[in-house]
Parts: C-alpha cells; structure tokens; sequence
C-alpha cells in the first residue's frame, strides 16, 4: 500500500534556503499521524502540503527534490495573495466560526471563496504533475482547508481510494444551512470514499445536512451518489499514549517548576490563541474562586499559557489584549509581593516542557466553547503514571465522550468552572487515581495507532464493496448469449425501470419524459409475439402513462406500466 497525506500544512517547515534550515511543524494533526506513519510501519509514504509563506515559486522547485526524496514532503505553492484570502479569509473568518458554531462571527466574502477554489485546484495540480495514483495509492486529505478537493481529484481518477478526515466540528444543519456555497462543500466532500469525524455528534450533523441541502439518506452511514457507494462513519483520534506515559527527561524540568513556585498547587492552563478556547472564561472562574475562598489565597498558582496564533488577524490581537488586561487584574486585585496568583506566558511549548507541566500541575483546565478533539486532555491522563491530578474538561470538547471521568462542565457557566477547580483542588489522592486509572486504560485501548489503521482499513473496505457493487458493460460474449436465449424463449417478461434508466432522474417527475426513440423500441418490443414489456415506476398509474405515452400510446401494444408499489407486487 502507498500511503499520501494531504494537508494543508507539511510536517517540516521550511525557515531559511541559504543554508536550508528546517523545523518541525506544531500541532496534533501533524504528530498525530506522523506518530502512526512510524508505528503502522508504513514504508511507502508521502506528505504533501503548503510549502510555506519563506518560499517563492522559484524556491519550491529548488527545494522540492530535497524535501521529496530525503523527507517524503511534496510542498504545494500558492502565491501569498491568495494564500491570504484563502487562509485568512475563508478558512478562518467564514468556515471556522461557522463550524464552531459560531455563525454571527463568520464573513461571507465571494473573493474568499474563489481563493478558496483556486488552492484546492492547485493542490490537485500538484498532486497529478509530482504523483502517480496508481490502484494502491490511498489518498488520506485533512481537513477544513481541503473540502474541495476530494472531489476535483474524483473527477479526474474515478477509481482513486480517498479518505477525508475532519479535525474539527461539523455544525449542526441549521448552522450549516447558512454558508452560501453549502451545496459545493458537501459535493467536494462526497468525491471521498470515506469521510470520518471525531464524534458522532459531528457524523450526525453531517449526515443530516447532506439531507437538508442535496436530499441525500443513507443507510447506517453508507450511501450512494453519483452512482458510486461512499461511507461516512465516527473516528475519536487518540495520542501515543506510551511517549506521554514513559518520556524521560522531564523529572529535573518537573521539580523545578514546582520549586519556582514554592510547592504551592497548580492549576495550568495551555491552548493556542482563539476565541473557540474559552481562555477568558478560565479568568474569569479562577478571579471568583480567588473571592469566594480566601483560604486558598497565596497556596495556589494559574499557570496561564498561550500559544501564539493568527497574530495578524486584528481579532486576535484585540483577544490577547483582553486576556493581558484580566490577568493583570487578577494580580493586582489579589496578589502580593510574595504571591503572583496568575503567571502568565505567550509562547509555544516543547514537548519536553509541556510535560513537565503536565507532571508538575495538581489541576489541568481543558475548557473550550467547542473543540473538534482537543488532544491536551488526552496528553495530560497519559503522562500521569503517578495516578494524581485532575483533568477539569469541557462537555463541549470532543474528548469529553472519551474522559467522561473528568470534572466535565459547561464552560459557558463561571460559577459551574469556579467550583470545579475548587473541587479539584480538594479531591482525595484515592479519587484522583481511581478517576485516572480508568480514563487511562481507555486511551491505551484505542490509541493513535488504532485510530489510523481502523480509518485506512475501513477505507479499503468501502473501496473494495464499491468496486463490487458498480455497474459493469455487458461483453461481446455474454451480450450475444443473451440475445440467444431471447429469441429461443417460448415466453418472454421484460420488466424495465422507468425513471433513472430509461430516462435521467428529473427535480420534478413530470419532466422526465422519454425520447420518441425510447417509444419506438418500448412498442417495437410490446408487439412481438409471446413478449411482455413492464414499465416499472414510482408514480401513480395514470400519472405516470400521460408522462411516458403522452397521447401516442397504442392500446394494442402489449407494454403495460406498473405504478406506485410496482416492486412490492412483484415481489
């Protein structure tokens, strides 16, 4: 098997050419299936993504040979003014509020759109002049930013094996419903031959918008179009569960984040800059846990930490200014010279350092207003082998499904998030590891590693039931065959469907009307001696004879029309 990854982003970005300097690329979507790459043992791979803002047309084709051969990375590129549009336009101002469900933030722009098109073409341009997509290529696409995509590359290799994987959440219809180009996103995204989700939730809404806006059903997930068989089905991406459990190296890193702190408790907080987060709510209940216990003043410290994201959308900007202003707040309305209640940091983590608070923190605070999956929580149970700390974990998180033994809340209620750090900080050792032990056993199960196979086997499955269930050309011999066995028949029933065969599916059934050739051959094969012609048809008898015969028809012909409940009478 020959595995390609399409995402937006390559694992490896490229941060200078003269010399070429490279860095790996951060995020969960990245680690993850780097992570199961590596342990799937899959040896014939490639990653293809957006080269990065560094490179200009001229320097991708110098560097792609390196990048191809020594790190399986296919970078795509895309001139910086539409990558803006693209990115920062239609990517984060219109489909991701929209799929948080977050619709009064999102921006309806029609030059965002078409830039939106235009990448998802030039990713499938460079995918078809560097890749040959052979009969054991699978296709694995990523994402919110590549929606398109799987069905351009449909139209140019039907048979192609595609996948499509989307790591954050699908809206419920209503919300859905309101995106202008709703109808072209679920097109591209049905070229796939499997379409997975983090939660069920999210498989819902999708299957019940393909209702809403095509009028498409399905049968437990799998449904027909375009002719074609394609599945839509529930994937929890999980982490690698034994690097977080057993990493090494962090125990000075651990000790001596607790030592800065005087040994006091600590509760840490780290998400990337964004309003889906819930960041400024987190303040807000750790302000009223500050007012409502005194007792705890001075014994507790917020380790705040923020990742930069999207820095040159004004939006953020205006957030991280908020955030700054609460936190300096907190400090000055609580704090003393020998007391910092919130220590606050805007910077990435290594993995070594994320850990090491991990270790080191007696509560984690996981709350976003909606999250796809949130990968943090998950991280956080794994690397706790002692069996202490407590994960508070928002309801609307998809890993909330998973860590049900987690302090859930709604992170919407202050008061609610107020008391769940309260309680946290009071739960006794046993509690802790009792709750812990559980969420871990569960995240061993079903791990990154079983995330990715079961997606890629399930993929090979509904690409191998569609093979066998597509229409094939009658050949030469068993054409001949038939017709033989036609004229020695002594009695002869041809039962024929009407709409769909005989005539192309129409929006309203009074406009699927046949051809005069189509006439002639259906009375031509009703006059022959010892033959009966059945039309079958979902309509109502008489509706459906004004429609085929209209007022040619010829009460001597022996071809009859079956009408609404036809195929139930025949049994």
């Amino acid at each position: 098997m020959r595995l390609v990854v399409i995402a937006n982003r390559l694992p490896i970005t490229v941060k200078s050419l003269d010399p070429v300097k490279l860095e790996r690329s951060p995020g969960g979507l990245v680690s993850g299936i780097e992570t199961f790459i590596k342990k799937a043992r899959i040896s014939d791979w490639v990653w293809m993504g957006w080269g990065g803002s560094n490179l200009r047309k001229k320097d991708v084709q110098k560097i792609k040979e390196l990048l191809l051969n020594k790190h399986r990375c296919l970078p795509a590129y895309v001139p910086e003014k539409i990558m803006n549009k693209f990115y920062n336009g239609f990517c984060n101002r219109t489909l991701w509020p929209l799929f948080h469900s977050m619709p009064t933030l999102a921006t309806y722009e029609k030059s965002t759109w078409e830039s939106y098109i235009e990448v998802n073409r030039i990713f499938l341009k460079t995918l078809l002049e560097n890749l040959e997509v052979g009969k054991e290529t699978h296709i694995w696409i990523h994402d919110y930013h590549l929606m398109l995509l799987p069905g351009m590359l449909r139209e140019v290799h039907p048979e192609a094996k595609i996948g499509f994987f989307l790591h954050i959440p699908f809206p419920p219809p209503e919300i859905y419903a309101q995106l202008p180009w709703r109808r072209e996103i679920l097109e591209g995204l049905l070229g796939a031959d499997l379409i997975g989700f983090h939660t069920y939730e999210y498989t819902i809404n999708f299957l019940r918008s393909l209702s809403r806006v095509l009028g498409i059903e399905h049968s437990m997930g799998e449904l027909v179009y375009l002719d074609r068989l394609l599945k839509v089905d529930t994937f929890p991406m999980g982490i690698d569960f034994e690097l977080f459990n057993s990493i090494k190296g962090v125990s000075k890193k651990t000790k001596a984040i607790k030592q800065a702190l005087g040994n006091k408790k600590i509760v840490f907080s780290v998400d990337r800059l964004d309003y889906t987060k819930g960041i400024y709510n987190r303040l807000l209940a750790f302000e009223d846990f500050l007012r409502r216990r005194e007792d705890w003043r001075g014994k507790v410290v917020l380790i705040l930490n923020v990742v930069p994201s999207r820095e040159g959308v004004e939006q953020y900007q205006s957030m991280k200014r908020q955030i700054e202003e609460k936190v300096a707040q907190i400090n000055g309305t609580f704090g003393s010279v020998e007391w910092v209640p919130v220590l606050y940091h805007y910077k990435s983590l290594s993995v070594e350092d994320l850990v090491a608070h991990y270790k080191a923190s007696d509560v984690l605070l996981v709350t976003p207003i909606k999250d796809g999956m949130n990968l943090i929580a998950k991280e956080f149970v794994a690397s706790r082998r002692d069996l202490r700390g407590v994960l508070v974990l928002s309801e609307f998180a998809g890993s909330s499904r998973e860590l049900g033994e987690a302090l859930v809340v709604n992170p919407n209620s202050v008061e609610e998030l107020s008391k769940a750090i309260e309680l946290a900080l009071e739960m006794p050792p046993e509690e802790q590891e009792s709750r812990l032990r559980i969420m871990q056993d569960r995240l061993k199960r079903y791990d990154v590693l079983k995330w990715g196979s079961e997606f890629l086997e399930t993929l090979k499955g509904i690409a191998s039931k569609r093979d066998t269930l597509k229409t094939k050309e009658l050949g030469d011999r068993l054409s001949r065959k038939l017709k033989d066995m036609f004229r020695s028949a002594k009695s002869r029933l041809l039962l024929v469907d009407y709409d769909g065969t005989l005539v192309p599916l129409a929006k309203r059934p009074q406009l699927a009307v046949p051809t005069q050739e189509i006439k002639d051959i259906l009375y031509l094969l009703g006059m022959l001696e010892n033959t009966q012609v059945v039309l079958i048809s979902g309509r109502k008898k008489g509706a459906a004879a004004s429609v085929v015969w209209g007022s040619t028809y010829n009460p001597c012909c022996r071809a009859r029309l079956l009408g609404k409940g036809a195929k139930e009478r025949l049994g």
